[in-house]
């Protein structure tokens, strides 16, 4: 596998070379290889050669190491390429301490800690997430491995202007206090301004209408495409993705005359149901206010309304509906709003259908057309 400089890394839109970066991850992992080598080796490094999930190998610069009696301390300053956001420019720190033994990963300055349920961390833990820390973890035991040391480390990551940072993120409303969250599932961040986005979407629902799907079935992203697999109408490797541009979407199969079943999970499509058509969370959220809304309508006391107003995840907030035995109203009242939405965006000129599904609870609901559309399938 080939190493790049991140600086190397482009994805093309619409002609255009847009650059990659790296994400906190990928620097908490970078920082704390270049601290743990220089305590087991001596050696102070300008760069760490980082495997990311995404399958490719990058370099990462360090801006500093510090190393004194068992402890050291690194710098990388997080690059965002050309997707650039709050964190971009910012110095994540990774002081590592030798010990007896064990892997212990926490966080310390600017790096937040989580205080609810429902979030990748359990309360009171670092806000670092699964796959940094799994990063972290086998970075770590491979240094441990190559200059033959038994015994163990303290991992604790920080970032000086996290907590100022923080404020400019959903991390307050997440229930994350202190700081930034130390994020990334591929390691790499890929840059797609939301004009290429939508490009991308529209080209890919001209494909497959091209191909003769007449009824296209579309997911916001992953959860969706998961969930379509238990569907056996459904072919997921003829799926379209759409993002948070629900309405764009909406918007192009109305030109290309293209019928559409929208397949997602409730923390996409309850805001559907509030005809809100782009779901990215800096746009809107309102999952709970419109949960709270469709469970009162449905009978639900002021109690559990007021508990769903302090949830944090749309699970946690079927839980509390489950108390009264109004998962499955609340849904049905769910599907007709997001059917009423659906037809009016589209002002009737083609069919629409929606099936919403919950991680935890499975299937909650499917608008009234949903069955049929679905034998029309090819």
């Amino acid at each position: 596998m080939s190493v790049n400089p991140v600086d190397d890394l482009y994805i093309l839109q619409n002609g255009k070379r847009l650059r990659c970066g790296y994400t906190t991850g990928t620097c908490a992992t970078a920082a704390t290889r270049a601290s743990l080598r220089a305590l087991l080796s001596g050696k102070i490094t300008d760069h760490e050669t980082i495997s990311v999930p995404k399958g490719v190998t990058i370099d990462v610069p360090i801006k500093s190491v510090i190393a004194d009696s068992g402890t050291a301390s690194s710098i990388v300053t997080k690059d965002g390429g050309d997707d650039i956001d709050a964190t971009h420019g910012m110095e994540i720190i990774s002081t590592v301490t030798l010990t007896d033994s064990g892997i212990i990963i926490d966080g310390g300055e600017g790096v937040g800690r989580v205080t609810k349920k429902g979030l990748d961390q359990p309360p009171g833990n670092a806000a670092i997430n699964s796959t940094p820390r799994k990063m972290i973890t086998e970075s770590v035991q491979a240094l441990f491995d190559e200059f033959g040391y038994d015994g163990g480390v303290k991992v604790i990551i920080s970032a000086p202007e996290g907590e100022k940072v923080a404020l400019k993120t959903f991390n307050p409303n997440l229930g994350i206090v202190g700081g930034i969250s130390v994020l990334g599932t591929s390691g790499i961040v890929e840059p797609m301004s939301e004009k290429a986005i939508i490009a991308t979407i529209h080209k890919d629902m001209d494909v497959r209408f091209a191909e003769g799907d007449r009824t296209l079935v579309v997911v916001p992203g992953n959860y969706g495409e998961k969930h379509s697999e238990s569907i056996p109408e459904v072919d997921p490797e003829t799926t379209v993705k759409c993002s948070n541009f629900i309405g764009d979407m909406l918007d192009h199969a109305v030109d290309i005359g293209a019928d559409v079943i929208l397949i997602g999970n409730i923390g996409k499509l309850v805001k559907l149901a509030g005809g809100i058509m782009n779901t990215h969370s800096r746009n809107a959220d309102s999952r709970m206010e419109i949960l709270s809304a469709y469970t009162a309508l449905a009978g639900g006391s002021i109690e559990l309304v007021r508990d769903i107003m302090k949830c944090i995840s749309t699970d946690e907030a079927l839980e509390n509906i489950q108390r009264e035995g109004l998962v499955e109203k609340v849904s049905q009242l769910l599907m007709e709003r997001i059917d009423f939405h659906m037809h009016h965006r589209t002002a009737g000129k083609i069919r629409t259908s929606a099936i919403m599904f919950s991680t935890q609870f499975g299937l909650l609901g499917k608008t009234k057309d949903a069955d049929d559309m679905l034998r029309c399938l090819r």
